[in-house]
């Protein structure tokens, strides 16, 4: 892996991070906010590394899912308390406050969707 920006994956984490903040901001409930949003962060977290390293897609998306995997997991457990974050906006946005299932699957199909375009991408250079 090595340091290299890289135009194409900061405009799509642009892209992304702008629709994920409409999302915050318009949807307070449903599936667009609460399974569509979270199927999208991975996709944008991905693009947001991508950004800046030039490494292996594999690994980088493997590496996304399991931070996506922790942070959720973290839910399950109330992590928020003992940081004494529970009542912090901002913290219950970025962490999330409730585990669930549905969102495990929704980072494994959006990290599954990202390697499916890596890979297109890759045959067709």
């Amino acid at each position: 892996m090595k340091l290299q920006f890289n135009k194409t994956y900061i405009i799509l984490t642009l892209l992304l991070f702008t629709t994920e903040a409409f999302i915050a901001i318009f949807l307070k409930t449903g599936f667009i906010r609460h399974t569509f949003g979270d199927y999208l962060i991975v996709i944008l977290m991905y693009c947001f590394f991508k950004s800046f390293i030039k490494g292996n897609h594999f690994y980088i998306a493997m590496s996304v899912l399991a931070f996506s995997f922790v942070v959720e997991f973290f839910q399950l457990v109330n992590i928020l308390k003992p940081l004494n974050l529970q009542n912090s906006h901002i913290a219950k946005l970025i962490l999330g406050s409730t585990f669930q299932i549905s969102d495990l699957m929704a980072y494994t199909l959006g990290i599954v969707t990202v390697l499916i375009v890596e890979y297109k991408l890759k045959k067709n250079e």
